[in-house]
């Protein structure tokens, strides 16, 4: 059967036939990654586990198999939580495989994905998230409907009904803008007010979290000039491409990645810091995603060098735990692992310990903590049924708990547990630990 590849479509180590071939004959087909998998766990499925997904992909690096769209439809069903990749015994590199496998998958020509799919892919991922300003156009304008009643209004009014449900979920999914962006709120330059100089660091700003969690940005600056780090935030900043990495485009991906090494001065920096995980994984992979541009790759191995995650680089550095008072407020605190965090970067003790040091605060741990909540990127909305399932299962958890707050460092998964918890009627409170931290600091300054 012929593939259903564009023919003028060259080949690039971004391509399964052209990848280093000992990346994708690594799976040993032990099958330790199976109950780690959830879209395995909710299916039973041989295909839907990570065994299975490499078995295809080696298949159609070996020529026994054609890109068709089945094969785009199982990539697309996979999370990309790298779970799998912390379970294997052989230390695949699924993530690099995984975003091959979808850039090639992206080339099919038959029976392509549906319209809305197309449609949204192309807004957001082909336009929003390579201009900033388009983004920001965006947010402004969705804030000032926000708060004038109008978003609100239409959520109650009948209108809605005649939308497709998939499309009312996306409705309910929308996160609410906060009142300024990251630039409004942080100098391009801050230093600390008391103390010595003792770090030199760069802010990653994000895109989505530039719209709805610019606080979370602010409290990172304030955390860290806690700790005697001058401050670097360089304006306007583009998105870090995992989504676009995610996704399989990768040539949106390499484009953004130039844009934000060019932004930073790396040579005058100790640490790039960011506080997203689904972004930190992606960041640090610079040097792969440009390793055949003699233009940047040798800069784009020295950012790989120096991406830090915050939580990583507040214990690597000495963390200052906050003075303990009487009147610190008391709460249980769980925790939920960004994906990213946890299996694309190997940071889970560095946020609990974040937390733990935070007087007031008493941590109880989370049953499965580190399983996906369902969120990864826009697999809720490509993957709706599959996500709410996961949901489901992690607010379940949540509640038995019985926290007042869940602190979480992903926005992705911020907004999924937020909406989650609201649905279950829950008033538990969402939060970055360093949030939480900085609000320790607040607090102690009265």
């Amino acid at each position: 059967m012929p593939s259903a590849v564009a023919p003028d479509t060259a080949l690039h180590p971004l391509d399964l036939k052209a990848l280093d071939y000992s990346v994708v004959q690594q799976c040993m087909h032990c099958g330790m990654c199976l109950p780690t998998c959830p879209t395995y766990n909710l299916t039973n499925r041989e295909r839907h586990s990570p065994r299975g997904r490499i078995a295809l992909m080696r298949a159609i690096a070996d020529d026994e198999l054609s890109l068709e769209k089945e094969f785009v439809d199982e990539m697309d069903f996979c999370l990309g939580c790298l779970a799998c990749q912390t379970a294997c015994p052989a230390k695949v590199d699924y993530a690099q495989l995984f975003e091959v496998a979808r850039a090639s998958g992206n080339k099919v020509t038959s029976s392509p994905r549906p319209p809305r799919v197309r449609f949204y892919r192309a807004l957001t991922l082909g336009f929003l998230f390579r201009r900033p300003w388009a983004l920001r156009w965006a947010g402004r304008s969705l804030r000032w409907i926000q708060r004038s009643g109008l978003f609100e209004a239409f959520l109650e009014s009948p209108l809605t009904q005649w939308l497709p449900s998939k499309w009312q979920r996306l409705l309910t999914m929308t996160p609410v803008v906060e009142e300024k962006f990251s630039d409004d709120l942080l100098a391009s330059s801050e230093r600390p007010s008391n103390g010595a100089i003792r770090h030199r660091v760069g802010l990653l700003t994000g895109c989505i979290q530039d719209l709805a969690y610019a606080s979370i940005n602010r409290d990172t600056a304030d955390v860290l000039l806690e700790h005697g780090c001058e401050v670097l935030t360089p304006r306007s900043q583009h998105c870090c491409g995992s989504i676009h990495g995610h996704n399989g485009e990768t040539n949106w991906a390499r484009e953004v990645a130039r844009k934000n090494i060019d932004a930073f001065p790396l040579a005058e920096l100790d640490a790039i810091i960011t506080n997203a995980g689904g972004c930190g994984s992606h960041l640090r992979h610079y040097g792969r995603l440009l390793a055949d541009d003699p233009g940047y790759a040798e800069r784009a191995r020295l950012w790989d060098s120096k991406v830090r995650d915050i939580h990583q680089w507040l214990v690597a550095i000495g963390l200052k735990s906050p003075s303990t008072t009487t009147s610190a407020p008391r709460h249980r605190v769980t925790y939920h692992e960004s994906c990213h965090l946890c299996h694309g970067q190997q940071v889970t003790r560095e946020p609990r310990d974040i937390l733990r040091a935070i007087p007031g605060l008493t941590l109880v741990e989370l049953r499965d903590a580190q399983v996906c909540c369902g969120s990864a990127g826009v697999y809720s909305i490509t993957q709706p049924e599959a996500s709410e399932a996961l949901l489901r299962d992690k607010v379940t958890l949540l509640l038995a708990t019985r926290a007042d707050i869940v602190a979480t460092a992903n926005p992705g998964c911020d907004l999924q547990l937020q909406r989650g918890l609201k649905e279950a009627g829950s008033g538990m409170r969402v939060a970055a630990p360093v949030s939480l931290l900085a609000e320790a600091y607040r607090h102690q300054r009265g």
